[in-house]
């Protein structure tokens, strides 16, 4: 599939953070940010490939603030770097008091998607290029993200902590 600069390179997801989604603390659960991040990167890398994608990888996950019920929660993903079937895309996570409009960042992350065909094999996804010094800037921390990455499976791979398959 060749560029093509009318796809998407980013997605906000909106809603209100509900009571369904509270921990034990009274705060909305990690694991319910965790699924909206994967759910905005989905939807992002989708968009920006044309195909069904999988979730190969998230890494550098932090939580600044608590989010609260009856907050609005915004999920902004943006296509930061891509491979030959690969996608890596920023996630960051607000929340807006609805009454004060007060909004703080709560959460961060990169997430990798591969693109896949029906079989289940990868396929080639259209190239991303920086424009700003922003966009080269969130590159460059992608591309070194994938360095650590890699490091970090050859060093389980040398003390077999990944014969769990």
């Amino acid at each position: 599939m060749s560029s093509d600069n009318s796809r998407p390179r980013e997605i906000t997801l909106r809603f209100l953070a509900e009571p369904t989604d509270v921990n034990f603390g009274g705060k909305v659960h990690g694991g319910a940010v965790m699924k909206w991040i994967d759910q905005a990167g989905y939807a992002c890398a989708v968009g920006w490939s044309g195909y069904y994608c999988v979730t190969v990888f998230v890494g550098g996950i932090r939580f600044y603030k608590p989010i609260f019920i009856g907050q609005i929660i915004e999920v902004k993903a943006t296509v930061v770097h891509t491979g030959t079937s690969s996608m890596h895309i920023a996630v960051d996570v607000s929340a807006t008091d609805p009454k004060t409009g007060a909004r703080k960042r709560t959460t961060r992350c990169l997430i990798v998607f591969v693109a896949v065909d029906g079989a289940g094999d990868t396929v080639p996804v259209p190239p991303w290029h920086p424009k700003t010094e922003e966009d080269k800037r969130l590159q460059q921390y992608a591309v070194r993200i994938g360095e650590m990455r890699k490091e970090q499976e050859d060093e389980w791979k040398s003390m077999e902590l990944l014969e769990l398959a």
